[in-house]
């Protein structure tokens, strides 16, 4: 079968699973609910700062608090667009049409992203200007430096989380096991690992804690972080690339 073709069947498949249509709406509603309820509240707070927070106040970072939740739903719209296909049976009959593993993963991976990008760009957007209208007189404006890169920057970082959980998906194959171990990873483990002292040097390096400084545009006093935006955002997506290319492997290895 073409590679055009896989990649219609996988367009096909993806829109007609109403759960993952579902996901990705919950992503588009829970971060731009949560950032304008954060936003809010930090502008309500902003004279009861002091000097060094107010110095280190980054509204447009501020507009990207939902993106802890609504990364949940990309989190949850990258394991069930690879494992659905595992837990159903229909796996055996996906790569008995297209025998070219590589093909198979390669298109489904593609449709996804494409569909994760345009979720993400757009939330990203929307997040930020609803945010900017909640703080007020303490808003960015998008022409400010940096403020550009920062709001691409984040619907980037959202679908690099869906493509993360599209490789580790692939490599444990069960959708209850890749949500039971991504869900702690991203919510508890990373957390903890970023903001221990004994830790933090190497969770900087964990592909959500790297990422996300991409949507930062004002740097914290003290900050010793090694990498800027476009940095953070290399490192995510080699995890990325590690991830996805563990699922292609054991792909190729195993018995559907």
């Amino acid at each position: 079968m073409a590679a055009t073709q896989v990649i219609r069947s996988e367009w096909t498949k993806i829109r007609s699973v109403a759960s993952t249509v579902w996901t990705l709406s919950l992503a588009v509603v829970v971060t731009l609910a949560l950032s304008m309820l954060i936003s809010a509240l930090s502008a309500n707070e902003f004279d009861k700062l002091n000097a060094q927070d107010r110095s280190d106040f980054d509204p447009t970072f501020i507009s990207f608090a939902g993106m802890t939740l609504g990364q949940l739903a990309m989190i949850v719209f990258g394991v069930l667009v690879v494992s659905n296909e595992y837990s159903s049976g229909m796996i055996r009959t996906s790569l008995a049409a297209v025998p070219q593993r590589g093909t198979f993963l390669f298109s489904k991976v593609a449709v996804a992203t494409g569909l994760a990008l345009v979720v993400g760009m757009a939330t990203s957007f929307a997040a930020f200007f609803l945010g900017q209208a909640m703080l007020g007189e303490h808003r960015a404006q998008l022409g400010d430096t940096g403020v550009l890169r920062a709001v691409v920057g984040g619907g980037l970082y959202m679908t690099l989380i869906a493509m993360f959980s599209m490789g580790v998906a692939a490599m444990l194959r069960s959708p209850m096991l890749g949500l039971g171990i991504l869900m702690p990873f991203f919510f508890l483990i990373s957390n903890i690992l970023g903001n221990v002292d004994a830790t933090r040097k190497v969770g900087r390096f964990l592909p959500d804690q790297a990422g996300s400084r991409i949507m930062q545009v004002v740097t914290p006093v003290g900050d010793d972080t090694p990498y800027g935006p476009w940095g953070g955002l290399g490192i995510m997506a080699l995890w990325v690339i590690a991830a996805l290319g563990g699922g292609y492997a054991l792909l190729k290895r195993r018995d559907a």
